[in-house]
């Protein structure tokens, strides 16, 4: 059985053509593909390719400077941080994300939209194999030519599961029976009826956003448009820690905010989503809100918020109609009991 596409780049001994990736005595890398017969200069020296050529991977050179550096093959992760970009690339914490919470499997068929640079592109041909299809659309020429020198450069070739497409996918989708939608675009909202159709039932939409507001009007498309679930949203952070000795603590830098992501399910045709039951925060659908279900829709589609003690208050005035009811019902009112009584008394 022939190995997967990029296989045979990711093992054995250091080749002609493959990438490199120098880790230097302070942890700073330095990525370049080999040569036979070039030399790898820095501003401590140089060393020959061909002392790579044929070494096993994890080997050490040492620079004319006598500087020590350590050769590996980058993975992935290294490899879309030091890539030519043309756009900002899916950082690899967002792109695991994008793996594990939109269930990207082996075999799996999957449009994308918004390819960038390609990081992305790279993680989900790897994710799917060769027996997957990957159907990515770019609408700059410019950068779907960065993207795919990239991957071709990642793979050592072209992928078979990979086609790109330059132009905008709600006017070039044409994909059927699709398995999962990732769309890395200013607008996804834009893209739900092409999305809804292309979709299987249980199919997966995927968004990625950077900001708050499209995110929020990303989710408030999904919900009115009625054809998925209720949609899921998050960003994660990541914190690397400094551990030395006794000195364990968290690195001074991070990670931090690089974009939201959110997911939602493809329902069945003719199927309507069931009703929420979450009660809304306090204030969330203000004077200032437009949005579905809003000051600007019916009346009787506007959520009604109210605070404790108008719940309370409103509580007792059901008690009180509920008790003069009973009395009405009685035939004899409280008030004329009392009088009965007193009567009796004297």
């Amino acid at each position: 059985m022939s190995e997967p596409t990029g296989a045979a780049r990711r093992r054995g001994p250091f080749k002609v053509g493959d990438q490199v990736q120098l880790t230097d005595p302070k942890g700073r890398h330095y990525t370049f593909t080999l040569e036979a017969g070039k030399s790898f200069h820095t501003h401590k020296g140089a060393f020959p390719h061909d002392e790579l050529i044929g070494a096993p991977e994890g080997s050490v050179v040492r620079t004319t400077g006598n500087v020590a550096y350590l050769a590996l093959r980058p993975l992935l992760p290294d490899y879309v941080l030091s890539m030519p970009r043309g756009a900002a690339v899916v950082y690899p914490k967002d792109a695991g994300q994008i793996l594990a919470m939109a269930d990207i499997f082996p075999g799996a068929r999957v449009v994308e939209a918004g390819v960038g640079s390609g990081s992305l592109s790279s993680f989900l041909l790897r994710a799917i194999g060769d027996q997957g299809m990957l159907h990515s659309y770019e609408r700059r020429a410019d950068f779907a030519e960065i993207a795919t020198q990239n991957v071709e450069r990642y793979f050592g070739g072209p992928h078979p599961a990979w086609t790109l497409t330059v132009g905008d996918l709600q006017d070039n989708l044409s994909d059927t029976d699709v398995d999962r939608v990732i769309l890395d675009m200013l607008a996804p909202w834009e893209c739900l009826d092409a999305v809804s159709k292309a979709l299987v039932p249980g199919g997966i939409l995927c968004a990625y956003v950077a900001t708050t507001t499209q995110l929020a009007r990303t989710v408030e498309a999904i919900r009115e448009h009625g054809t998925f679930n209720e949609p899921s949203a998050w960003e994660t952070m990541v914190r690397t820690w400094h551990v030395e000795g006794l000195a364990v603590r968290p690195d001074h830098r991070m990670i931090g905010h690089t974009g939201f992501l959110l997911t939602a399910r493809r329902l069945a045709d003719g199927v309507e989503p069931p009703l929420r039951r979450r009660r809304p925060a306090k204030g969330a659908y203000g004077e200032d809100y437009t949005g579905p279900g809003g000051q600007s829709a019916p009346a009787e589609e506007q959520p009604v918020h109210k605070t404790p003690a108008q719940k309370l208050r409103e509580k007792k005035e059901r008690e009180q109609q509920e008790q003069a009811a009973g009395q009405e019902q009685s035939g004899q009112p409280e008030a004329g009991r009392e009088s009965s009584a007193d009567s009796a008394e004297s």
